[in-house]
């Protein structure tokens, strides 16, 4: 019974990532404002009913990316090694993530760049940040040390500093990586509480 729940929840992410992936896709090719949710299906090969399983609209398909690095990184948090400080294992974190999907990951800066141009993404981004900042001050909260910033403060600066840093990626056409920027993002905001 537990491979048959364990396969059928693989098939769900692989559609998911699927979806995705199509709905990138197509708003690369033809822009926001030219794709269908039918569109994005018939790329995916499901049928519409199938895609509102899955995801609201075509925003939410095409940030899935997004959430799910956030919600990675929340785990990775968790997975620190004990006696990591709060901030010492956001970073570790996002070091293990940049392992996994690497600092140069273009379907992230093509994501972050369509975010900037459309104002409708960029509100479904800021929106699933904002339910997943929770998530990730829980995490945060676990590591905490007296005399700490409350761990909402704490996960704040560490995502504005991400924030800023994609920024700079965007604007610099890659001559440096996220990961780069991300560190020295991530040190500018650390300095005054050094």
């Amino acid at each position: 019974m537990d491979s048959t729940a364990g396969l059928r929840e693989r098939k769900k992410a692989e559609t998911r990532q699927a979806v995705h992936e199509a709905a990138l896709r197509l708003v690369i090719e033809h822009g926001l404002d030219n794709v269908t949710v039918e569109a994005i299906a018939d790329a995916a090969n499901i049928s519409r009913r199938t895609f509102s399983n899955y995801f609201d609209g075509k925003e939410d398909a095409l940030l899935y990316g997004d959430e799910q690095r956030l919600r990675g990184l929340v785990q990775r948090v968790r997975e620190q090694p004990a006696g990591r400080s709060a901030w010492q294992s956001l970073h570790g974190a996002l070091h293990d993530l940049y392992a996994e999907f690497g600092s140069t990951d273009r379907a992230l800066l093509m994501r972050t760049r369509l975010a900037m141009r459309h104002p409708s993404l960029m509100a479904r981004q800021f929106a699933s940040r904002v339910r997943l900042e929770s998530e990730l001050s829980q995490a945060v909260a676990e590591r905490l040390r007296e005399g700490d910033p409350s761990p909402e403060m704490i996960t704040v600066a560490f995502l504005t500093a991400l924030r800023v840093a994609t920024q700079w990626w965007c604007a610099e056409d890659e001559t440096r990586t996220l990961r780069e920027l991300a560190d020295e993002a991530l040190a500018q905001i650390a300095q005054p509480f050094a």
